[in-house]
């Protein structure tokens, strides 16, 4: 049976083989079983596009409260707990809280994170990408577009909204950034695990200093507008509420957009018809970035822990278990994306993606991620002419358990005729 097929013992949707390549083993589980327990785990998998909306809307039935899981799978090592005590402690904010106390958090941030705010800053978002585009069209020969543009962008971009454009190097922050997403991924090994710990705890205290600055002195930043953020009588954040939710800004804020970046770019490589289709009408570069989302779904899935035995699409699910949330497998469901792994440009569904989550944990940062792939996109088809694979180079993907992106794209770019 179809069903067995996808939960039988030679098919493990965690194995690195298969994070790392995952398009034909989401094709069984639409064929067969949307929605299975893994054998040998207390995990509920949803890959089905219906069933995964389903599941996001229940948030009584499936809990956002895995905050355990999140930080880490060594967390409670003695050598690792050690060093996480000389920070802060962990604080539920907005990917690892439930209402109410995840209401108090949305209504604070969304003040601060507007579609204001995105508007002010789409000319500096420009001004970033023509100086890296001009850089990587100065060098002779490839280029990583990952090194080169795809992290330098959106790092470059929420390090400046959360206060550490001018105090902290990007490279810095990335390193900051990449400490948290491993440790999210629980694929790295022990000594990773306690390098990790030790930069998240530098990442606090630099950001416990930035945030008595700005309460302090007000400016006109991300992080300020959440320092002085207060809205409808809530209690106004605290340090460490703000150190979490400048941490989920920082990772979200550049780690799925850079993966988005390069494997966008990646797609346009592979799919010269479709890079074509835009360059004749640029107008398509909106609905391009939606479809570039849906097919590379950078958060391929999130945790869910279940709340009390009940159902889902007729599978029985137990209180205490956890559910994989996984977008990327959802993202590429026939039923709703016909032909759902060709990249079309001009696919009228591309927007319902789940990329960003639906309901009310929706990435709050999508408005600004959107804003970075368009411009991002329409500078590099203006003063690019051609983008091709470096002669050898093979991609290839680091396997992650909730995340997934090239670790480098080594390309040749050509460049366009000068503007008259």
């Amino acid at each position: 049976m179809a069903t067995q097929a996808a939960q039988g013992p030679e098919f493990n949707p965690f194995a690195p083989e298969v994070l790392s390549s995952p398009w034909e083993a989401y094709a069984r589980m639409h064929q067969g079983a949307p929605v299975f327990a893994v054998p040998g785990t207390p995990i509920t998998y949803v890959a089905g596009y219906d069933a995964l909306v389903e599941a996001l809307g229940r948030v009584e039935d499936f809990s956002n409260d895995f905050g355990g899981i999140l930080s880490g799978a060594r967390a409670t090592h003695p050598e690792v707990k050690a060093i996480l005590d000389t920070g802060w402690p962990a604080v539920d904010t907005l990917l690892t809280a439930d209402p109410p106390v995840h209401t108090r958090f949305r209504k604070l941030v969304n003040l601060a994170f507007s579609m204001k705010r995105v508007d002010a800053i789409e000319e500096r978002i420009r001004g970033i990408c023509v100086r890296l585009i001009e850089a990587m069209l100065a060098k002779a020969g490839p280029v990583d577009f990952v090194a080169d543009f795809a992290i330098p962008l959106p790092v470059g971009v929420i390090a400046a909204e959360i206060g550490m454009d001018s105090s902290t190097d990007i490279a810095t922050v990335k390193r900051w950034s990449d400490a948290f997403a491993d440790r999210l991924g629980q694929m790295i090994p022990h000594e990773r695990e306690l390098e990790c710990a030790r930069e998240v705890v530098e990442y606090q205290h630099h950001a416990k200093a930035l945030i008595d600055a700005r309460r302090a002195q007000p400016t006109d930043d991300l992080l300020s507008d959440l320092v002085h953020a207060s809205v409808d009588g809530e209690t106004p954040l605290s340090d460490a509420e703000i150190m979490s939710i400048l941490q989920q800004l920082m990772v979200a804020g550049n780690e799925t957009t850079t993966s988005t970046l390069a494997g966008g770019l990646l797609l346009l490589i592979e799919n010269p018809g479709a890079e074509a289709q835009v360059r004749a009408d640029p107008s398509l570069i909106p609905n391009m970035v939606e479809e570039m989302l849906r097919l590379e779904s950078p958060t391929s899935g999130l945790w869910r822990v279940v709340k009390r035995d009940t159902e889902l699409a007729g599978v029985p699910v137990k209180a205490g278990t956890m559910l994989m949330a996984r977008f990327a497998a959802a993202n590429r469901d026939p039923t709703k994306f016909p032909e759902p792994d060709r990249f079309l440009p001009d696919r009228k569904t591309a927007r319902t993606h789940l990329a960003f989550g639906r309901g009310i944990h929706m990435c709050v940062g999508n408005m600004l991620s959107r804003r970075e792939l368009a411009v991002a996109f329409q500078e590099l088809f203006a003063r690019v002419a051609r983008f091709e694979l470096a002669p050898g180079f093979v991609p290839s993907w680091k396997p992650n358990m909730l995340l997934r992106g090239l670790s480098r794209l080594d390309v040749v770019l050509t460049p366009a005729d000068p503007r008259p």
